[in-house]
């Protein structure tokens, strides 16, 4: 399907073929295959996102993805931990830094790993607010769904590294110790930098979810490691596993 809807797009368009399918060319495509039926284009369109991102990612055999707020700006003490962070694990492991490609935290891990002269990939989107691509990314692949941007983002990578951040972040964080927890995604490194945000979080689960409520097993607490300690999580990502050929769900 992906090959025709390139052709498609291409026929129409001056779109590179070895350039990525903004969520309108795909949409436009998509249109012009289904003949307008509003379902099967949707369809259409969440297929070749997927398409798109996961070829792309598969691309990058080792990788860590940053996740974090977009409303930390430089200057702000996470923003120039997450960019000094990226900088070692691309200078030091060559490891490919991936995040959602916009401002804030996303903006530093793209950042650290542009200016050590690394890999960095952007997984952008459009939204009301907060989101615009950032300077410092060597790929970018544009998103239209939220849930299929999320699936790219944690399809390949060796290890994810979450910085504090709002709903989204912490959306991202329970679902995938949830996957890890229910074994559709195979055990890996989960970091949570910023132990001043982190540990009250780790106390709500320990106290409501595990004590009180009886929600969760004790073991539940040990799929994420909380450290602000830059060498240890160079180590924790220096032992991590490729994913190539082993992605879950």
């Amino acid at each position: 399907m992906s090959d025709e809807i390139l052709s498609t797009v291409v026929t129409t368009t001056t779109i590179p073929k070895h350039h990525h399918l903004t969520p309108e060319d795909i949409k436009k495509g998509c249109v012009e295959i289904s003949g307008g039926d509003e379902g099967n284009t949707r369809i259409c369109r969440i297929n070749e996102e997927l398409h798109q991102g996961i070829s792309d990612m598969e691309l990058y055999e080792n990788s860590v993805t940053f996740y974090g707020s977009a409303r930390f700006n430089e200057g702000d003490p996470y923003y120039d931990k997450a960019r000094a962070l990226s900088s070692r694990i691309s200078k030091e492991l060559g490891f490919t830094i991936i995040t959602g490609g916009g401002p804030g935290i996303m903006e530093a891990g793209n950042r650290g790993a542009f200016e050590a002269g690394g890999k960095s990939v952007g997984l952008s989107i459009t939204l009301p607010m907060e989101q615009a691509d950032n300077l410092y990314t060597t790929d970018i692949i544009p998103f239209n769904y939220f849930f299929t941007r999320k699936l790219t983002l944690r399809f390949s990578s060796n290890v994810f590294v979450y910085f504090p951040g709002g709903f989204g972040t912490l959306d991202e964080f329970f679902e995938v110790i949830t996957l890890i927890q229910t074994k559709k995604l195979a055990p890996l490194p989960v970091i949570l930098y910023g132990a001043d945000f982190w540990e009250p979080v780790k106390e709500l689960m320990q106290k409501h979810l595990l004590e009180k409520f009886h929600t969760i097993d004790a073991i539940d607490l040990e799929l994420f490691t909380i450290t602000d300690n830059e060498d240890e999580i160079l180590d924790i990502i220096k032992s991590s596993k490729s994913r190539k050929g082993n992605y879950g769900e």
